[in-house]
C-alpha cells in the first residue's frame, strides 16, 4: 500500500463548482475532474466536489433579457452556499456567466479559477497572437473579455460576423446545452471557424463549455483548439493537487 492510500480519510482540498449552466457541461465537468484526480491520486481516489447546480431556464431567461442584475443575485446566494460548505476553490463552468460572477468574486477569499486564464496561457505559450471566439452572443461581444486575453496575455479576439454569431448562438441554446449534436450544426460551426481562418485567425477558442461536444481538436488538422472546459478543468486540477 503507498503512503497516500495509507492515510485515511485522504486530506485533499474540496472542489466547489458553480453548475447548471448547462447540465451538459455540468456533467463532463464533474466526469473530467474525477477521472484527472485519480490518474494522478489512483486507486480508487477522486475528488471532493461540491455543485452548487442552478435551473437553466433561470439563466436562459436572464441571458435572453439582458437581466444581469437578477443573474448576479441568483448566482451570489450560490456562491455563499458554497462559501458554507468551506470549499477551498470555486470555479463556475460557464463562460458566458462570468460576466456576473468574476465580480461577484471580487474581495472574497476563496480562490477563484477564471476560465479565460488558463485558456490564454495556453494561447500564450503556443505564439499565436491573433485568435478566433466562438461562444453566446453575450461572449462573442464581450468587450471586457476582449481586454482581458489582450491586457493579460497580449492575444488579439476576433469574433464571427452578425449573421454567424447567431448561427452559432442558437446553436448552442437550442441543442448543445440539451445534448443534441447534430451533423448539419457541426458542418455549420466548421464552416464558421474556416471563415475566421481565412479572415487572419490562427487559432480558435471554444468559448462555450458545450461546443466540445460538436468541435474539437480532431476537425482542424494544423490549426490550434483552444478548448475552455478541458483547460479550465486542468487549471482547478493543478489547483487541488498543489501543495
Amino acid at each position: 500500500m503507498n503512503e497516500i492510500s495509507s492515510q485515511r480519510p485522504l486530506r485533499q482540498k474540496t472542489i466547489g463548482i458553480l453548475g447548471g449552466m448547462s447540465n451538459q457541461a455540468t456533467g463532463e465537468y464533474y466526469r473530467m475532474l474525477n477521472e484527472q484526480l485519480n490518474q494522478h491520486l489512483g486507486g480508487w481516489d477522486n475528488g471532493e466536489i461540491i455543485i452548487a447546480s442552478v435551473n437553466f431556464g433561470n439563466i436562459q431567461s436572464f441571458v435572453r433579457e439582458d437581466r444581469w442584475d437578477e443573474a448576479a443575485a441568483y448566482l451570489e446566494d450560490k456562491i455563499l452556499r458554497l462559501e458554507a460548505a468551506r470549499v477551498d476553490v470555486i470555479a463556475c463552468v460557464s463562460n458566458t456567466m462570468h460576466r456576473v460572477v468574476e465580480p461577484a468574486m471580487v474581495g472574497r477569499t476563496t480562490p477563484f479559477i477564471h476560465i479565460a486564464d488558463p485558456t490564454g496561457e495556453a494561447i500564450r505559450k503556443a505564439g499565436i497572437g491573433r485568435v478566433a471566439l466562438l461562444g453566446t452572443m453575450p461572449v462573442m461581444q464581450s468587450e471586457a473579455l476582449r481586454k482581458r486575453y489582450r491586457e493579460k496575455f497580449g492575444v488579439e479576439v476576433i469574433v464571427p460576423n452578425e449573421t454567424d454569431k447567431e448561427i452559432v448562438d442558437r446553436i448552442i441554446f437550442d441543442e448543445l446545452v440539451r445534448g443534441d449534436l447534430r451533423p448539419e450544426s457541426k458542418a455549420e460551426y466548421l464552416r464558421v471557424v474556416e471563415a475566421l481562418r481565412a479572415d487572419g485567425a490562427e487559432g480558435v477558442i471554444l468559448g462555450c463549455t458545450e461546443i466540445f461536444l460538436l468541435i474539437n481538436q480532431s476537425d482542424f488538422r494544423d490549426f490550434p483548439v483552444f478548448d475552455t472546459t478541458a483547460l479550465h478543468i486542468q487549471a482547478i486540477v493543478d489547483f487541488a493537487l498543489a501543495k
